[in-house]
């Protein structure tokens, strides 16, 4: 993992999070929400070098609502090919 991550942004629009898809995961607690989040789970955080989120948006949007420091968090670096 890098030392200082770039801050983690989003590829859309926070207006194209889904409501429904945050009401569901605002049911989950931090923990699961930062497990689900974990290099060895199917849906990981997926960034690009420059910290553009390519998956984990709606958890990590949840996630900074209840205050947590999002940018630490370990993510597969994604290269656009």
């Amino acid at each position: 993992m890098m030392k200082n991550p770039p801050t983690l942004k989003a590829l859309h629009s926070e207006s194209s999070l889904v409501e429904l898809k945050l009401k569901i995961f605002r049911k989950l607690t931090t923990d699961e929400l930062i497990n689900s989040l974990k290099l060895d789970q199917p849906g990981c955080l997926k960034a690009r070098p420059d910290g553009t989120m390519i998956d984990g948006h709606h958890r990590i949007a949840v996630l900074r609502e209840r205050g947590v420091d999002v940018d630490l968090l370990p993510r597969e670096i994604i290269v656009k090919q």
